[in-house]
């Protein structure tokens, strides 16, 4: 094995924590997103969230994405808008299921809030 390529258990790892500059090594893409890309890296990055969120990704992934968005300028707002914009062509199964794993990766603990007083309430 080449010294430079990881083992197993070292990519399981870096895949399952959406190692960007590893998964884009793997993708065969830039280590690092390029400046000259078609839109705004605010914009990118929700698209992305939204690829992810069509495709069921793990927590982890939609996680690193939501945090880029973040980043990139994006509002807590504008991420859950993403899921809210998916959601007709995502259907209510996975929308429903998505939005616990978004709010996590926003640091809202959407499960704790339900449980208090005025949770359960639509």
């Amino acid at each position: 094995m080449d010294p430079k390529t990881p083992g197993y258990e070292e990519t399981l790892r870096r895949l399952t924590l959406s190692d960007e500059r590893f998964v884009r090594g793997v993708l065969g893409g830039p280590s690092e997103p390029g400046p000259e890309g078609p839109l705004e890296p605010k914009t990118d990055r929700l698209v992305r969230l939204g690829a992810l969120i069509a495709l069921d990704a793990g927590s982890s992934a939609l996680g690193a994405e939501a945090e880029a968005a973040l980043a990139a300028g994006a509002s807590r707002d504008e991420v859950v808008g993403v899921l809210l914009a998916v959601g007709p062509s995502i259907g209510l199964a996975r929308l429903v299921g998505v939005a616990p794993r978004i709010a996590d990766a926003l640091g809202y603990d959407v499960v704790e809030a339900l449980e208090g007083p005025e949770g359960r309430r639509a």
